[in-house]
């Protein structure tokens, strides 16, 4: 017996007409005629009568609708308290992490499951319902038709050490960095799309010499010397003792970093949300 089965059941039962079942669960009509036959066989009873010109349920087939229909809600029930939660990859936001933890304590039974990638990765997944919400960085706005809860908008800025010929300089452009090789995290991520798009648009040519998944490691790269930083302004400021940073001009659009879902998410989801909300203190 699948769920699939019951499904198709139900469709029949409901729709009085094997053709209608057929267009409403979006399989041939042979293929709902072979299911429910093989679920008949399964269960040793006819559960449809197919001898007029509607389709009824036997004696057999009401009762079989009756727990047909509490096993669907029982699944789709189970499908409503499991959140799948991606994050982009190397991720120390703590505040998604407090997230995740008064979510657990007050949905102690929801099962969670969490998944680290890159943000386009993520982003298709949460198109495909596969995750239910995903931490991801995004260049200027966030993916169209879904829902987005932004938490950091901010400009990009090249990182190098305090020795660096460029740690005197408080804004640059990205001509300036034509002679340096770069330190990038790598495509896919928010900040490195906003970089890509400002640098095709600026028409210049850069050297991408190095390339690290983690900001951390990006910025400590280039403390030791191995080259300029494109990091976000937040992620820069963190090593005042190590790094010196500079506004980008000419890379306008920010990186931004936030929380996507469907219009219409889980329940498990929008609960999750609303402790996101608390944890990063935004509307």
């Amino acid at each position: 017996m699948e769920l699939r089965q019951l499904e198709y059941l139900v469709a029949v039962a409901e729709e009085a007409n094997f053709t209608r079942a057929a267009q409403r669960v979006r399989i041939s009509q042979s293929g709902v005629s072979a299911q429910i036959r093989q679920l008949e066989h399964d269960l040793g009873a006819t559960l449809i009568d197919r001898s007029g010109r509607t389709a009824t349920l036997t004696q057999a087939g009401k009762a079989a609708v009756s727990y047909a229909r509490e096993m669907l809600a029982a699944a789709a029930a189970l499908r409503q308290s499991v959140a799948d939660v991606g994050m982009v990859t190397a991720c120390t936001v703590t505040p998604l992490f407090d997230a995740l933890a008064a979510f657990h304590d007050a949905h102690p039974g929801v099962a969670v499951t969490l998944l680290e990638d890159n943000s386009v990765t993520l982003t298709q997944h949460v198109r495909s319902g596969a995750l239910d919400i995903a931490l991801i960085g995004a260049a200027g706005s966030p993916p169209p038709a879904l829902a987005a809860l932004p938490i950091i908008s901010e400009r990009l800025v090249a990182a190098v050490r305090k020795t660096h010929f460029l740690s005197e300089r408080m804004r640059l452009t990205l001509t300036d960095l034509t002679d340096c090789q770069l330190i990038c995290l790598p495509a896919g991520t928010g900040i490195r799309t906003v970089f890509d798009q400002a640098v095709s648009a600026a028409n210049v040519r850069l050297d991408v010499a190095l390339e690290a998944s983690a900001p951390a490691a990006v910025a400590d790269l280039a403390a030791r010397g191995l080259g300029v930083a494109i990091l976000s302004q937040t992620t820069a400021a963190a090593y005042p003792d190590r790094l010196h940073a500079a506004v980008i001009d000419d890379v306008r659009a920010p990186a931004l970093l936030a929380l996507i879902c469907k219009p219409s998410p889980s329940p498990a989801a929008a609960a999750f949300l609303t402790h996101c909300r608390r944890a990063f203190a935004v509307a």
